[in-house]
């Protein structure tokens, strides 16, 4: 099994990348909240708590926002132990927090596999962790209401997929954008372009009807409260046919 992101790291992107981060509107958000430069869980971590919480609080439900997290369990026989978990998450005070970055240490069962990993129970986010995450989903929730309403999220690309790439999962549809969140402290990468690149194409040849009106890609960092936005009429054609074929493994004419 090949993710849209393990597939990333394994291509040699032109110089500067398929769609140059650059190339992105830039849109600064301030709420004058400043975060804690030290967490004590990894960032990945941190960004799936806070992707996951933002959908829940934004009214997906407990199973659904931690829908890998539960599939990622299951694989190791913890599914009731996950399930206890989400039941116990019912808002953003430190216990649904706590929990939430416990539950995405599942993740990586479904994602990567279960050699990697490592018992939730060794998973304490310390105050100052729960407090960026708080922000963070907070910051979030108050971006969506901006450029919001949300259509679809955590959708996968049934119908989408080719014998290279076999799965992934993508973040939030607008009605005409397609985003992806990020919480790095550094603004996106030409990997993070790409995926989105990757997302839409892949989108538009899924069952998801959605992806049809798509006009923009867009990536929010709560980290950063920065929006980055760009046209997909800006995207050249020979670009969307080379990773269509040449990453994705499409049969293009």
């Amino acid at each position: 099994m090949t993710s849209v992101t393990q597939r990333i790291k394994e291509i040699s992107q032109p110089r500067g990348g398929y769609i140059k981060p650059k190339e992105f509107k830039v849109e600064v958000l301030n709420d004058n909240a400043e975060l804690s430069p030290e967490e004590n869980i990894s960032a990945g971590l941190v960004g799936l708590a806070v992707d996951y919480l933002t959908r829940y609080s934004a009214g997906t439900s407990p199973d659904d926002a931690f829908k890998i997290s539960l599939l990622g369990a299951s694989k190791i026989g913890e599914f009731d132990q996950a399930q206890q978990l989400v039941g116990q998450i019912i808002g953003l005070d430190d216990t649904s927090i706590t929990n939430a970055c416990k539950l995405s240490g599942y993740d990586v069962c479904f994602r990567a596999g279960v050699m990697w990993y490592k018992p939730v129970q060794e998973i304490a986010p310390d105050s100052a962790t729960l407090s960026n995450i708080r922000t963070m989903v907070n910051r979030s929730l108050t971006f969506m209401k901006k450029y919001g309403p949300i259509v679809k999220d955590g959708f996968t690309f049934e119908g989408g997929y080719t014998q290279i790439v076999t799965a992934g999962d993508g973040d939030f549809l607008t009605s005409d954008t397609l985003w992806d969140f990020k919480v790095s402290n550094k603004p996106p990468t030409n990997a993070h372009t790409l995926q989105l690149l990757m997302y839409l194409i892949m989108g538009q040849r899924s069952v998801h009807k959605e992806f049809r009106d798509i006009k923009k890609l867009g990536l929010y960092n709560p980290r950063l409260n920065h929006v980055y936005t760009l046209d997909v009429s800006s995207i050249s054609s020979d670009v969307i046919r080379d990773v269509s074929s040449n990453v994705i493994g499409y049969k293009t004419n």
